[in-house]
């Protein structure tokens, strides 16, 4: 059986990638793994004071991320911003067959999340940094862009569309 696919579900802080990840990985019977998890304690510091990283102090993060992917054979979930191309290709080390899944949303509904959510690091202070760091999905690249502006369930379903999986764990 060929592996299954790495759906990395991208955007900027506060678009749903989390909720929206779970979600899929669970309807799916697969892995998931929260990005965020993967940053060392000195990147979380920096962002929670309102800094952006920078792409040096991304990279251990990307590659953590990239080597856990390796290890997921049956398919699997990560949420991550995966913001510029070149932290795609990073990512896209991570297997044959890495998939991205881009969140758009309206910039005042995502502020809105943002200064609203409790217990997150991330400050809504660094949305316009995300949106200024985004890069959008190119051609060549295989991923889809979704509208997050409907439910989690409507996200997840247009993924699981997109990537032609109906039932779970099934091989696209």
């Amino acid at each position: 059986m060929a592996d299954a696919p790495i759906v990395i579900v991208m955007g900027v802080s506060g678009s749903g990638k989390s909720t929206v990840g779970r979600l899929l990985a669970a309807e799916l019977g697969w892995p998931f793994a929260e990005g965020d998890d993967f940053h060392p304690a000195a990147n979380v510091a920096r962002m929670h004071a309102g800094q952006p990283l920078t792409d040096a102090q991304r990279a251990p993060w990307l590659a953590a991320i990239a080597a856990w992917t390796r290890e997921q054979r049956a398919g699997a979930v990560v949420a991550c911003s995966a913001l510029r191309r070149s932290y795609r290709d990073v990512l896209r080390g991570g297997g044959p067959d890495v998939r991205f899944a881009l969140l758009r949303l309206d910039r005042v509904v995502i502020a809105d999340r943002m200064e609203h959510r409790v217990g997150h690091f991330m400050p809504a202070s660094l949305l316009a940094s995300q949106l200024a760091t985004l890069e959008p999905l190119a051609p060549d690249e295989v991923g889809m862009t979704v509208d997050a502006g409907g439910t989690p369930e409507q996200a997840v379903a247009a993924i699981r569309a997109w990537l032609a999986l109906d039932g779970p764990a099934s091989p696209p």
